[in-house]
């Protein structure tokens, strides 16, 4: 009880320890690796309506609801947002175990998407309820937890679909329970004082009262409570704050170009990532043989994690050589979808799969740390805002034209070579751009040294000395300097 009564007294353990524990329940889904398969088989819905109407749904509405989502979550101070997260993560599941008719299914992806456009609130409040000189450990944590509930989940859904042979409908009612607990554990989070953009304005009832009577009012503002001021005027400096920060994000051109990375590969990944499960389906059918997909995400997330980690230590002139990075490493990502498009065993499958979305994670670690080390926090969450809903413009373009059965409505075997002609375009842009940017920087440099060199002209008119003399000149002139 000692132990709880110090925890909430501090200034930024009590808020860490209670958001890593949601964020560990939040992302501890057994039944999600499994989706497809129990969408195919025990709600008996056909591959291709689940391909070509559900799944675009989600992505329609993750697209409608992103905008408003990121500017109520400042406005409203993130945990609102969080704990609205929480309960639409508990009507998912209810939903997954307890509805059949399609029309529900359909309502199912709008629900997940309001899921994961809340996702933002998750990343933002820590940062404004605890000190700046606690963000890199608070952070740590925070993304630790994330990551240890998605692998523990992963492994667990694996573990009882494999060796319990529990059925996919029990799997999610396990699920349901551990995201009933993560909703409570939310609804325990202390209520941040301000946003990033919309701050708290403090007005006293006296100074209210002056107001009132130089325009001749009669009410007594004093009785109402000192509190929250959000006017016109509150929210127009918010409006030019973010304005200030959106231009200091966008006025560098290496920041743009790594912004640009992200956003066109993270919307090919979210493709890749979201009709995995489809691919996986089509070489080996779930209902036919056994299923694995729980413990190759469990190992994907722990090889992502691996080279995640390995930023940390990889000592890299990024200005220079960032570029070339982005486009060797997504031709890598581009060959590993084309070998999840086109081969026929699903072990060669599982493994491109893990080179791919370790490739990812590695990349995405580099862009968010070189855009995030020159700018401030604001800065900093306006531009993974305005990435993310990039991205998933792009995402949604490529879901209407490819994936909806009103355009093409291609097959998962196309779709996927598709993904990985657009992969090997983001390679041949960032290769291209590295080579020019690596072949500049030597130019400057040969031309710098060509400067630096000491010359017989320039010198013989400096001191007016006679040719032979010049040599005793250049070795008195280096030994001033």
């Amino acid at each position: 009880m000692n132990f709880w009564r110090k925890m909430k007294r501090s200034d930024w353990v009590f808020p860490t320890v209670l958001l890593s524990l949601y964020g560990f329940f939040a992302n501890c889904r057994p039944a999600e690796p499994f989706l497809t398969p129990y969408l195919v088989g025990p709600k008996n819905i056909s591959e291709e309506v689940v391909t070509n109407y559900l799944f675009p749904i989600w992505t329609y509405s993750y697209l409608a609801v992103l905008c408003p989502v990121f500017l109520l979550t400042d406005l409203l101070r993130y945990k609102p947002l969080i704990v609205t997260q929480g309960l639409f993560l508990v009507t998912n599941y209810i939903l997954l175990c307890f509805a059949n008719s399609l029309a529900t299914m359909t309502y199912l992806q709008f629900n997940f998407a309001m899921v994961t456009s809340t996702e933002v609130a998750y990343f933002s409040y820590i940062y404004s309820i605890i000190p700046p000189e606690r963000y890199q450990r608070a952070t740590g944590y925070v993304r630790s937890a994330m990551l240890t509930g998605y692998t523990f989940g992963a492994t667990l859904g694996q573990l009882l679909i494999s060796l319990a042979d529990t059925s996919y409908y029990h799997v999610n009612t396990i699920t349901l329970g551990i995201m009933s607990v993560a909703f409570c554990v939310s609804l325990g989070l202390p209520m941040p004082q301000h946003g990033m953009f919309f701050k708290k304005v403090e007005v006293s009832a006296d100074t209210l009262n002056e107001v009132t009577n130089a325009f001749g009012g009669e009410m007594d503002l004093g009785k109402q409570a000192t509190g929250t001021c959000c006017n016109w005027g509150n929210i127009k400096t918010s409006g030019k704050q973010m304005w200030e920060s959106l231009k200091e994000s966008y006025s560098s051109r290496r920041l743009v170009q790594w912004s640009l990375w992200w956003a066109l590969a993270t919307a090919g990944y979210g493709q890749v990532f979201n009709y995995i499960q489809l691919m996986w389906d089509h070489i080996e059918p779930s209902s036919t043989a056994s299923v694995y997909n729980g413990g190759v995400e469990a190992v994907c997330a722990l090889v992502g994690a691996a080279a995640a980690f390995s930023v940390g230590y990889i000592k890299v002139q990024w200005d220079m050589w960032g570029e070339l990075s982005l486009g060797v490493f997504s031709a890598v990502g581009a060959g590993c979808v084309f070998l999840m498009g086109l081969t026929n065993n699903i072990w060669l499958c599982y493994a491109g799969y893990a080179i791919f979305k370790a490739s990812y994670m590695f990349l995405i670690t580099i862009t968010m740390f070189q855009i995030a080390v020159n700018l401030s926090m604001e800065c900093y969450a306006l531009t993974f805002g305005i990435n993310t809903f990039a991205a998933l413009t792009l995402q949604t373009i490529l879901t209407a034209v490819v994936v909806d059965s009103s355009a093409l409505g291609l097959d998962i075997v196309t779709q996927f070579l598709v993904y990985g002609g657009y992969y090997s375009a983001i390679s041949v842009l960032f290769l291209m751009q590295g080579l020019y940017t690596i072949c500049k920087h030597y130019r400057q440099s040969a031309e710098e040294t060509n400067t630096d060199q000491p010359s017989f002209a320039i010198l013989e008119d400096k001191y007016g000395a006679d040719r032979q003399d010049l040599g005793a000149q250049i070795v008195k002139e280096q030994s001033a300097l």
